[in-house]
């Protein structure tokens, strides 16, 4: 090629690359903007929920490491009421003080959802990857959290003797929830299709370089459109996951409720113990 061509080749991408930097530039600024923005409306909604006044919890930095902070603060006293809990059975407490450590229970799970619907919006991939809790608990997680119809067949076996009507309850429940399930899971695979699609080279132009820019801002645009979805899966779950708690709560009684809150609570403990042994497992 000659030296001519090359300062006209030179010419003619000059102003598409200047284009490109801008584009590149907008983004920064925009994204700068989104942060900041996300900063705002997550102090603001833990400032109503509470939650800065409770903990002291200063939420300008990241969003994933906010959570993080709230979820560690959320388990220790989740502990704390689960020995409570434990201990007023073991010592046959009456049925009144054992269903006001249940209901407080209860209460406590319902502040991790709207923790977590805090941190879906700051950060969906944090929360959908799990990173907050332990390997060994991430191996089994599902849509950031738990499987509702799994946690429900461990913990049958905990809950006898049932009546006729509490085992068609359960098993009623078990099976609304796996079917939730599936919907949720059918809708996550036919979004990852999707976005495998939109994302495809394939789905670009191979014209002129102009072109390829605009193609290229325009199919990121609609998969960025697309990412939105993901929040409303996880917010979904998570309804699933509280709805199946509080459903459970109704069927039984107070005694197989309490059981039950502490038979989850056991089998989440395992895995986080589970994940310690396996870490500090001997290496050849």
């Amino acid at each position: 090629m000659s030296t001519h061509d090359e300062e006209v080749m030179y010419a003619t991408r000059s102003p598409i690359l200047a284009y490109v930097q801008n584009l590149e530039s907008s983004r920064l600024k925009l994204m700068q903007l989104e942060q900041e923005l996300q900063r705002a409306r997550q102090q603001g909604m833990l400032m109503q929920s509470g939650y800065m006044g409770n903990h002291g919890l200063s939420v300008g930095g990241n969003g994933a490491l906010a959570f993080d902070i709230e979820y560690a603060k959320w388990l220790d006293e989740h502990h704390n009421q689960i020995n409570d809990l434990r201990l007023a059975l073991n010592s046959q407490a009456d049925d009144e003080e054992v269903r006001l450590l249940v209901d407080s229970l209860m209460a406590h799970h319902d502040v991790i959802f709207k923790l977590k619907s805090i941190g879906t919006r700051s950060d969906v991939f944090h929360m959908l990857s799990g990173l907050w809790t332990t390997p060994a608990e991430r191996c089994f997680m599902w849509l950031g959290g738990f499987r509702s119809s799994e946690l429900l067949k461990m913990i049958v076996s905990h809950l006898e003797p049932l009546t006729d009507q509490q085992l068609i309850g359960i098993c009623n429940l078990q099976q609304s929830s796996q079917q939730a399930e599936d919907a949720l899971s059918q809708g996550m695979e036919a979004l990852q299709q999707s976005l495998t699609e939109t994302l495809s080279p394939s789905s670009f132009s191979t014209s002129s370089c102009s072109d390829n820019v605009s193609n290229y801002m325009n199919q990121m645009a609609i998969a960025m459109g697309k990412l939105g979805t993901l929040e409303n899966f996880l917010r979904q779950a998570d309804l699933l996951r509280l709805q199946t708690l509080q459903q459970m709560r109704r069927i039984l009684n107070t005694r197989q409720a309490a059981r039950a809150l502490l038979a989850i609570s056991d089998y989440f403990s395992r895995l986080r113990a589970l994940s310690s042994l396996w870490l500090a497992r001997p290496r050849d």
